[in-house]
């Protein structure tokens, strides 16, 4: 995927807004897009001073649509747990 080449492809010419954070013709979600592109030369910056950038993404219904990168839905692996790997054999902990 082109999602971080500087140049945009194509196909983001014809993208259109979209409001919720899926495909604005067939609401398919943005995890089933075709191809990615991030606009990383110009980003916004909000009130509190984060930077957030327009996503196009072609969809697999043939329409491109874009979106804010601060309005993308939490990611459902966020909040699972994560089992943490035992510390290897010969590892020094000073507080043993």
């Amino acid at each position: 995927m082109e999602a971080f080449n500087p140049t945009p492809p194509e196909w983001t010419k014809s993208a259109i807004h979209a409001k919720e954070f899926n495909c604005p013709t067939c609401r398919l979600s943005a995890q089933s897009a075709q191809r990615v592109w991030i606009n990383r030369r110009s980003p916004v910056f909000t009130e509190d001073h984060r930077r957030k950038w327009q996503e196009f993404y072609l969809c697999e219904c043939g329409s491109s649509w874009w979106a804010w990168s601060s309005d993308r839905p939490p990611s459902e692996l966020a909040n699972q747990e994560r089992e943490v790997p035992p510390p290897p054999g010969d590892w020094f902990n000073p507080f043993n």
